[in-house]
């Protein structure tokens, strides 16, 4: 048959074959996501895929600082969840099962209501210090600096009380054979407080008289206090921006209500717990709430959005035996829905549990930060001890020596490092779910954002996908169009081709019932063959398939339509010609790639005539007719040597290939299971719009990923030295170090406010209207 091909004609087999061998050569294959708690740095991260790395059942690990998760590829014969997180807590975190359900639970309390207590206590203790150091910028010299034997104090109870997380993380990474940040922290930090207590001790109050320094050697307590205060006060906006601000799960979460209106048997409602609700119960959605489960509806009708799932705020006509997704809004009406799947098991489910998935996936480029962070608190320990000896050695100044390794030690940040690629790609993908655009993971994002062509298949993609019969020709006039129809209708009833839909809705609506048949057989690129019983062996499919001439002088509409012609025995019928229309939004979709500097290709099993019309209407420029699933793909592998990365987006089973081959690949909403397999992101919505945001939030989440790494990268390269040379104290470099974390943070969460066109063209569609193809 022709281009769109999506399950059983000509390629599908193929295909389908070629998977299920390769499947039954792999080994068996699991996975599971864990969330983590308890990691500091991106050295946390680097150290779990470490150990687990080592672990012979493990094939794939990755683990996200920001977002606090592992995604685990492992073994299901040689180990267990349950294995696999005990190996986790042994490195000094503690891992949880992250079930499906544990996605929708909800917390028993909000961990924004909660106090940071510890946090609290930091400040307070640091009060005192502000104070005198405030006494210190108008004039007064030390006067209102507390008492030695109160600094030392107050510097104890932070050291060894509240900073005491600080040591069971720093102590868990070096078992675990990574040093991470906390152990940078406790390095400086101890060893300002041991010099100031040795000080103090041997010298006792003799640095204070009277208000005024003495020459005796100083106490640096406040340095200490400061440096854990605000490091602890940059880590903990730090947690509450990852967990809240780049989080777009919770956000998605919010979309179902907690209690929903339920039907009773004597026909009442009660608003009941959404966790109590069962399969088959009735609900009830007013307007302006949101649907709670997925559902079918039994009575009533409203317009509803699903803005959540597809991107597309068009508002859709809901009435009775229309489906319902979970978190729609409806805008206006009162529905009566069935539920049928709910948690979980809804679509907005799939959809948490695929962007949970993707957000903990990495991308290529964070691969270099992940080397450095491996490196990077060794390298520093070094810089701080040359620091510190060759200071010592050219001042002859102990403390000043000791100031400067301190600052070395505290202004270094891997953590800038490790959040500049997780962070964005969380908000990325946040945007993109938001825009009907489900990537499959970071490596999918990256690439769609550095393509610059797209192919494009026709029928389903370009096209509605739902063709009808326009016009027919009959060579054996003994037979009447109705009975070739059938004839047809009983062989294409074992595809799930759109020309084969058509075929069979044709045969439905002229009431015409289907033969039985046998020897079903698929021919790739041609058509479909069976034997009915009396007859012989029914062929249909494409004109030199049913080895049917057509004659020269054919009405237009032959030229533009597609062609599936009937034979018995190798004895032409006659052939029907089947148009489609064109998505309203597709000529717009194709403007807005062109526009962005994107070459848009055209490919299609169709004839040349038909893809050369369809070429024409759009302004595409390269258009190929009569194309296989393998010249799909060879023809990308050529595009992808002349040094051209491309995307390929369609939704047959005779895509799947293409898709494969391409760097990036988009399947439609309505795609095939094999060929949604095949891509590397999903469009939830029917517009063609998807594929131009899903192109511009990638090359933007690429973009805010380069800018982070070049932020943090600089940061440490410039920090460091300043440090070493004596231009940044502890306090100023555990100020620094704070916020070069935010920074990261606030970069990345500037994509939450990404807009495309998608956003400003979603209006209430038009009747179609296009010209038939």
């Amino acid at each position: 048959m022709n281009d769109s091909t999506r399950t059983s004609s000509d390629e599908s087999y193929a295909v389908e074959t070629d998977i299920q061998k390769n499947t039954q050569l792999q080994p068996q294959r699991a996975h599971l996501q864990l969330a983590i708690e308890g990691m500091s740095c991106q050295a946390c991260a680097s150290r779990i895929e470490k150990v687990l790395t080592k672990k012979p059942s493990i094939y794939e690990i990755s683990v996200n600082f920001a977002g606090e998760t592992a995604n685990v590829d492992y073994n299901p014969i040689e180990t267990t969840p349950e294995q696999i997180t005990e190996w986790v807590n042994k490195t000094g975190f503690v891992a949880n099962l992250q079930a499906g359900e544990d996605l929708f639970a909800k917390p028993n309390k909000d961990p924004e209501t909660r106090l940071p207590w510890r946090l609290i206590g930091l400040w307070l203790c640091l009060i005192p210090f502000l104070v005198g150091m405030t006494g210190m910028l108008v004039g007064q010299g030390m006067a209102w600096m507390p008492a030695t034997w109160m600094q030392f104090v107050l510097a104890t109870i932070v050291q060894f009380g509240f900073a005491l997380p600080f040591y069971s993380s720093a102590w868990a990474s070096i078992k675990g054979g990574l040093a991470n940040m906390d152990v940078l922290v406790v390095i400086g930090t101890v060893t300002i407080w041991a010099y100031s207590t040795y000080t103090w001790l041997t010298h006792g109050d003799s640095t204070m008289l009277h208000g005024a320094m003495n020459h005796g050697p100083e106490v640096y307590f406040e340095a200490g206090v400061m440096v854990i205060v605000f490091v602890r006060t940059g880590k903990y906006l730090e947690e509450r921006t990852k967990k809240h601000s780049l989080n777009s799960i919770d956000l998605l979460l919010t979309l179902t209500p907690d209690e929903v209106e339920q039907q009773q048997p004597n026909g009442d409602f009660y608003n009941v717990a959404l966790q109590q609700v069962q399969i088959d119960d009735i609900l009830r959605a007013k307007q302006g709430s949101r649907v709670a489960t997925d559902g079918v509806v039994v009575d009533g009708e409203g317009w509803c959005v699903e803005s959540h799932l597809t991107g597309e705020s068009v508002p859709l006509k809901k009435q009775i035996g229309d489906g319902l997704l979970a978190g729609a809004l409806v805008e206006n009406g009162s529905l009566l829905y069935r539920v049928a799947a709910k948690g979980s098991d809804t679509k907005l489910g799939d959809m948490v549990q695929a962007l949970s998935d993707a957000q903990g996936s990495k991308a290529k480029l964070a691969r270099l930060a992940d080397k450095v962070t491996a490196i990077f608190v060794p390298v520093v320990v070094a810089i701080a001890s040359v620091t510190f000896g060759l200071t010592w050695w050219l001042t002859g100044m102990l403390d000043t020596a000791l100031m400067h390794a301190v600052s070395v030690l505290v202004i270094a940040c891997p953590c800038a490092l490790g959040l500049a690629t997780p962070a964005a790609i969380m908000a990325g993908m946040g945007v993109a779910a938001r825009h009907g655009v489900w990537f499959k993971d970071a490596q999918s994002l990256e690439a769609a954002g550095d393509i610059d062509t797209v192919v494009l298949d026709k029928t389903g993609t370009l096209t509605i996908g739902k063709p009808a019969i326009v016009d027919q020709v009959m060579v054996d006039k003994s037979l009447a169009v109705n009975e070739v129809l059938q004839l047809a209708a009983s062989v294409e009833v074992h595809a799930s081709h759109p020309l084969a839909t058509a075929l069979i809705n044709a045969a439905a609506e002229r009431q015409l019932s289907l033969l039985p048949v046998t020897n079903i057989s698929v021919i790739k690129g041609a058509g479909i063959q069976a034997n009915i019983e009396g007859l012989g062996t029914v062929k249909v499919g494409t004109a030199d398939f049913a080895n049917l001439l057509l004659p020269k002088l054919m009405p237009k509409v032959w030229k533009i339509a597609s062609t599936v012609a009937v034979s018995i025995n190798d004895e032409p019928l006659g052939a029907f010609a089947l148009a489609d229309n064109l998505k309203s939004d597709t000529p717009q979709a194709i403007s807005a790639l062109q526009a962005a500097g994107i070459k848009v290709i055209l490919m299609s099993g169709d004839k040349q005539s038909v893809v050369d019309h369809v070429a024409g209407q759009l302004g595409i420029d390269a258009a190929y007719g009569q194309m296989s699933p393998r010249d799909k793909a060879s023809q990308i592998a050529k595009l992808q040597t002349a040094g051209h990365k491309v995307a390929m987006a369609g939704d047959g089973v005779n895509d799947a290939p293409a898709m494969a081959t391409a760097d990036a690949s988009f399947a439609m909403v309505d795609g095939t299971d094999v060929a949604q397999h095949s891509a590397s992101a999903r469009l939830m919505g029917e517009s063609l719009m998807h594929i131009d945001a899903a192109q511009k939030i990638a090359q933007a989440t690429v973009r805010n990923i380069k800018q982070n790494l070049f932020f943090a990268f600089i940061y440490n390269c410039l920090g460091i030295p300043l440090a070493a040379f004596g231009f940044l104290n502890p306090m100023i470099a555990a100020a620094a170090m704070a916020l070069s974390s935010i920074s990261v943070l606030m970069n990345a969460l500037r994509l939450t406010r990404f807009k495309t066109a998608v956003e400003s063209t979603n209006t209430v569609s038009a009747p179609n209207v296009a010209n038939k193809v």
